[in-house]
């Protein structure tokens, strides 16, 4: 088992230092995420940057009381598109929910491509995904369309000005449905008007620590925006992150509700910078028994939970920003985010696993991982 598991591991993170982009269907999981590179700005607090926008065809219903025939219909749509020579369309790849098994359309889910609803029910879904997977787009989710592009770091207006250049294109061939007094027509009400989702994933180690959580998240309710978990709304926050994005789609323009988030958001930042100085000024001989005793933990451990993981990573990364950590690079948490993941892990494994293999495997790949790194 191991010594099949090393080198698996080594030949993917190979891949992933690398950065190599390669056919999609082909090599689904094998390569990064350009979001999960790190080489964003504002990379010790900002994971990723991504922006959503909801449209839908005019005259066919929205997805959940749309027949088969007009479902089938939005999807073939979806494949010319992908065959549209457009700068903005030509490099997306289509490719049916339903041709895809249960733990490939797991692993889309897991590297934030596509919704954990998407990968269920699969009949008349699809996504159209760019090669290095900046563009996603969820074909007959609760949505006809919904077109996402994810960056990383901070970068909410590069991921918007993405976003809307590959809606522009899609526009051209399609019919959406739109109101002159209400906006894009949405399945849900929340998402009327301009349907712009923008959210910022954050990594807030240090106001997790220090139990100011609670506050954050009612200050940011306050002003307009909402905090979820790691896979969005319903979802936990896992490993001390977090997605701030906005509540309010109508009555302002796609701009202002971007700049409103990044605002905001950069407050946050601050905070957790600020408090990050405080633990380190108030009680460094603790934190760094915290993020050495994490890193011992994953660099030996032979049983490992997703949970127990994250939890780890995050105290580790930590330990990375404040420069208690030498010779780990920060994407560190990025990559291990994704890749212990269970889609990901059996993936690499080549079958599927029960829960208490997954842990084994997730221990054994975190530690070649770890040492790969510091003898690098």
């Amino acid at each position: 088992m191991a010594a099949g598991l090393i080198r698996r591991t080594h030949d993917l993170s190979a891949m992933w230092r690398r950065g190599d982009t390669v056919s999609l269907r082909a090599n689904l999981g094998k390569t990064p995420s350009k979001w999960m590179l790190g080489t964003g700005p504002e990379p010790d607090v900002a994971i990723a940057s991504r922006v959503r926008l909801a449209r839908n065809v005019a005259g066919i219903p929205f997805p959940a009381v749309a027949s088969d025939e007009q479902a089938a219909k939005v999807l073939r749509l979806a494949r010319d598109a992908a065959a549209d020579p457009s700068p903005e369309l030509a490099d997306l790849e289509f490719i049916a929910m339903a041709d895809l098994s249960p733990l490939e359309r797991r692993l889309l889910v897991e590297r934030h491509l596509i919704s954990p609803q998407h990968a269920q029910n699969p009949a008349h879904k699809g996504v159209l995904i760019r090669a290095d997977e900046a563009v996603s787009v969820m074909v007959n989710e609760e949505d006809h369309f919904r077109i996402q592009a994810l960056f990383p770091g901070m970068q909410p207006e590069a991921a918007y000005r993405l976003c809307h250049q590959v809606d522009m294109a899609l526009e051209q061939r399609i019919d959406y449905a739109f109101s002159e007094t209400r906006g894009y027509l949405t399945a849900c009400p929340t998402n009327v008007g301009t349907g712009l989702r923008a959210s910022i994933m954050v990594h807030l180690p240090a106001l997790a620590m220090g139990e100011q959580i609670q506050q954050v998240i009612a200050a940011v309710g306050k002003l307009g925006l909402v905090v979820r978990g790691l896979y969005g709304e319903g979802t936990e926050a896992v490993g001390n992150i977090f997605q701030l994005s906005n509540q309010v789609t109508l009555g302002r323009a796609e701009e202002e509700i971007v700049a409103h988030l990044e605002s905001v958001t950069r407050q946050v930042m601050d905070k957790e910078r600020k408090a990050r100085e405080l633990i380190v000024s108030r009680d460094r001989m603790r934190l760094e028994d915290r993020v050495y005793r994490a890193y011992g933990i994953l660099a030996h451990a032979r049983v490992m939970t997703s949970h127990e993981a994250m939890q780890l990573l995050s105290d580790v990364r930590l330990g990375i920003d404040l420069g208690l950590i030498k010779g780990l690079e920060p994407k560190i948490l990025q990559e291990l985010l994704v890749t212990i993941r269970p889609a990901h892990l059996q993936m690499l494994i080549g079958r599927e696993l029960q829960a208490p293999e997954r842990d084994v495997y997730r221990a054994a790949l975190i530690r070649q991982r770890l040492q790969g790194a510091r003898s690098a």
